[in-house]
């Protein structure tokens, strides 16, 4: 017979056994056909079933038909018990779903090669030295001056690209439309060569549309903004468009799948890097650099000889640093030229979420951990309430292998239901989690499919559950006893790795609420701390020109919107506070040296200190007119570090030219929230504010986003040429620095609920498998007298034990674990009262409600009844 007919036979078993009864009748009617006795003829063919027997197993595949029972059985069983299983599906569902969402973006943002020829020759390029402040760093930023030099210095060895970070910009594709907003990269000419990619349509930049500044006006589209703006109309080719005053031509579309180098970032419009007004500065570090190496170069030889001309390029470029001291340029030129591998490509996602994810993927562990000790837990209780069954299947000849077989099918049932459930969660949380961590005007985009990498991760570890859940009930089973099953008693070693099981769950559990709760104070301590200004009500809009213009045009335009109805107060700044930016520099006080502590600068306009609502302390704010004057208003700190207590109105201090002090205001936080002020100082204007510059609009309403469309009226009208680049509130941008804090509160918070919803139900599953192992012992007890505080008090002493052991475990770990997750807190003590009270008060209050219905069941325990049944 063919292993496919065998094959088919185990699930046609019922036609199987009929085919061969038939048989084994026929056999017999040949014999009394032949005039043989008909019992003298049964008695000569032997028994019929294990004639059967026997047959079946030649007809079929005996592992295969026993699995298959096995498979019925166990359905069988999950039905029996509907509300323990379906707690433990949903309950293993989430926690597989967890762990599959976070793989999925662990996987898009670090693992996933991007979709280009030798990803794994793919380097990315980095400085590593001392930043202004004396702290270690690491930068990625590059000028082109220097690219060039590096390019020229590595030869043939490797092919150097300069890719920029992709920006948000005003598009125009006709002169009667509005600006519309679009992510703009530059990069290398030969970028798309050297990447092996091809187009979809037209064609993609050559190293020729690369040679000269400003000479090569062409871009290329993503194939996603060519689908999403565009609908694939291939005649968009040879179709112009403006980005501020420059016009460019779409000569074709990148691949489908290729967005770029920069994991997380979303990028619609590619422009060669010549095309950069930045190209020819050699202090503007504005692009990144990747290395592409050739087929048999070390990485090491290459970064030797790049670190050599870094070096020189930087050994000539301090020459001309006057006001910077000689300890900073010496961390200038001693700067390491570090080559990491890059095959997933390299984005600022990556550096700010690296190691948020490594503490989600490390809850998500731990929740599935509880998860799989919890439904352990009541598969082995479900076991020991089956321990008559087991010892039956031992005594008619089951062997260990056979038993363990039964309850690896069992939890592999499981496990597949969960993993479809798991599945759905997956689905759904995974972008949900990454629109948490969408920043102001950068959504973040990640490449989330559910391909074979995906699909092998959830198949992993769906086994892997299955094998653990039968581990523990699997063996408690194979080592049945059947004389004591039989009898009535059992073995206690159920019970022991129970209660073991239970205080893992308490410790993990807390630790799981212990750093929850780290996160959730770190979250509130960044977001309520006094910022030095007032942001409610606080409008902010981005404000361009196609042309520099003069201050009194800017100001011009912040008259206009005072006096638009709703409006309290407006001024304006080269960028908005806490926005990310910055400028710094070395000064110098009465002819000195140049100072070590580097000074914040921004450019602001009259009014901006009462917009802003920092208190003027000591002098006056701007006046018109003081843009052609050196002045300065310096804050608190400023004041204190330089002139030590000094009245520092009409004192002066250079920035290459020496700038007068006119007033004094308060501190306020200026680009990040998690660094303490430091000493700014305020200038009328700076050389970056002719092109645009961000306005402060304070109104009446309590939402300013309310008066959008009125303000966007009033400065078409203030002058020609003016145009909103974005819009958007002083709050936002505050929040979009505590984006990763929020994201792990709220995750923190959600594996906190669902740990402590699994260690109530494995405290639940274990208590009342003890009450039902020594209901004869609380009879008894009931019977001679004992009280219902006694018998509660005895049913519960001995986990209590266990959970006061795991949550104590669960403390260790924690305190151990803080130093791992430090750079991710902020003004946080993980000793105080208030972060080791919180999760041992929700574990309290968790094991005290999972204690009460088995704890209530033991006190109505009715002595007749169970000495009368024993």
């Amino acid at each position: 017979m063919s292993l496919l007919s065998r094959l088919a036979n185990v699930f046609r078993s019922d036609r199987l056994s009929r085919d061969i009864d038939e048989e084994l009748a026929a056999h017999l009617e040949e014999a009394a056909s032949h005039g043989r006795d008909s019992v003298e003829s049964r008695r000569a063919l032997g028994s019929p079933l294990r004639h059967r027997e026997a047959s079946r197993d030649i007809k079929l595949i005996p592992w295969v038909d026993s699995l298959r029972a096995d498979i019925v059985f166990g359905w069988r069983q999950l039905n029996k018990r509907k509300t323990t299983s379906l707690a433990a599906i949903l309950s293993l569902g989430l926690a597989m779903g967890a762990c599959t969402s976070a793989f999925r973006i662990i996987d898009a943002l670090f693992l996933r090669p991007l979709p280009i020829s030798h990803p794994d020759r793919l380097y990315s390029l980095s400085l590593r030295g001392i930043d202004m402040d004396g702290k270690p760093q690491v930068s990625s930023g590059c000028s082109y001056p220097e690219f060039r030099l590096m390019r020229a210095a590595v030869g043939d060895r490797a092919d150097l690209l300069a890719i920029s970070s992709p920006n948000r910009t005003a598009v125009t594709y006709a002169p009667d439309q509005e600006p519309e907003r679009a992510y703009r990269q530059y990069v290398s000419g030969r970028m798309f060569d050297v990447f092996g990619l091809r187009p979809a349509l037209g064609r993609l930049f050559t190293e020729d549309d690369d040679l000269r500044p400003r000479a090569s006006p062409v871009a290329v589209l993503s194939f996603e903004y060519w689908t999403r703006r565009f609908s694939r109309d291939p005649k968009v080719l040879g179709r112009p468009f403006h980005i501020g005053e420059d016009l460019f031509t779409i000569i074709g579309v990148a691949p489908q799948g290729f967005i770029g180098v920069e994991p997380g970032a979303i990028n619609d419009i590619f422009i060669p890097a010549m095309m950069s007004p930045f190209t020819e500065q050699p202090h503007t570090n504005w692009f990144h650099t990747m290395v592409m190496l050739k087929r048999g170069e070390a990485a090491e030889a290459v970064r030797q000889q790049l670190q050599a001309s870094v070096r020189a390029f930087f050994e000539d470029q301090v020459k001309d640093l006057a006001r910077v001291p000689q300890q900073a340029k010496d961390a200038i030129i001693n700067q390491q030229v570090l080559l990491e591998p890059a095959p997933a490509g390299v984005s600022g996602m990556q550096h700010d979420y690296r190691q948020a994810l490594i503490a989600i993927g490390v809850l998500v562990a731990l929740v599935m951990l509880i998860a799989c000790a919890n439904v352990a837990n009541l598969m082995t209780a479900q076991a020991a309430a089956r321990a008559r069954e087991m010892a039956l299947r031992v005594s008619i000849g089951a062997g260990r292998a056979r038993l363990m077989q039964l309850v690896l099918v069992e939890g592999g049932i499981l496990a597949a239901f969960a993993a479809a459930v798991g599945g759905l969660f997956a689905i759904w949380a995974s972008p949900f989690v990454v629109a948490r961590i969408n920043p102001l005007d950068n959504p973040a985009r990640l490449v989330l499919p559910a391909d074979w990498r995906v699909l092998s991760f959830a198949l992993t570890l769906t086994v892997a559950i299955a094998l653990l859940l039968a581990l523990a009930p699997g063996l408690r089973a194979s080592r049945t006893e059947p004389f004591a099953a039989l009898k009535g008693g059992g073995s206690q070693r159920g019970g022991r790795l129970m209660y073991a099981l239970i205080a893992g769950q308490v410790s993990f559990c807390f630790l799981v609420l212990f750093v929850a709760g780290l996160f959730v104070a770190t979250l509130q301590r960044l977001s309520h701390q006094d910022l030095g200004f007032s942001p409610e009500r606080l409008l902010v809009l981005d404000i361009g020109s196609r042309q520099n213009q003069p201050p009194a045009v800017w100001d011009e335009v912040a008259e206009r919107l005072r006096a638009v109805p709703g409006v309290e107060a407006a001024a304006s700044s080269s960028f908005p506070l806490i926005s990310g930016g910055g400028m710094n520099n070395f000064i110098s006080i009465n002819g000195g040296p140049p100072s070590k502590t580097v000074i914040d600068f921004l450019g602001v306009s009259p009014r901006w200190m009462e917009t802003m609502r920092i208190p003027l302390i000591a002098g006056r704010d701007f006046r018109a007119g003081d843009e052609s004057r050196h002045v300065a208003i310096v804050n608190k700190i400023f004041a204190e570090e330089f002139f030590k207590g000094e009245n520092p109105l009409g004192k002066s201090f250079s920035l290459g030219e020496s700038v007068e002090i006119v007033g004094v205001v308060g501190n306020a936080h200026y680009s990040s929230l998690r660094e303490s002020p430091g000493p700014v100082a305020y200038l009328p204007s700076t050389p970056y504010d002719e092109d645009s510059r961000a306005f402060l609009v304070r109104t009446a309403t309590a939402n300013p986003l309310t008066l959008t469309a009125t303000i966007r009226k009033e400065i078409s009208l203030s002058q020609r040429g003016l145009r909103v680049n974005s819009v958007g509130t002083q709050q936002e941008l505050i929040d979009n620095q505590t984006l990763r804090e929020r994201l792990l509160a709220m995750l923190g918070l959600f594996f906190a609920g669902v740990a402590l919803l699994l260690a109530a139900v494995g405290l639940y599953g274990v208590l009342d498998y003890s009450v039902f192992q020594r209901r004869r012992e609380i009879g008894i007890r009931m019977a001679i007298g004992a009280r219902a505080g006694d018998i509660a008090r005895r049913v519960t002493f001995g986990i209590l034990a266990w959970v006061i052991a795991g949550a104590a475990a669960g403390l260790a770990l924690g305190l151990s674990t803080v130093r791992f997750i430090e750079s991710l807190l902020y003004s946080v003590n993980p000793t105080d009262i208030g972060a080791l009270a919180v999760p041992s008060l929700a574990l309290l209050a968790t094991a005290i409600l999972a204690a009460l219905p088995p704890v209530t069941r033991a006190v109505r325990v009715d002595p007749v009844e169970v000495l009368r049944a024993d």
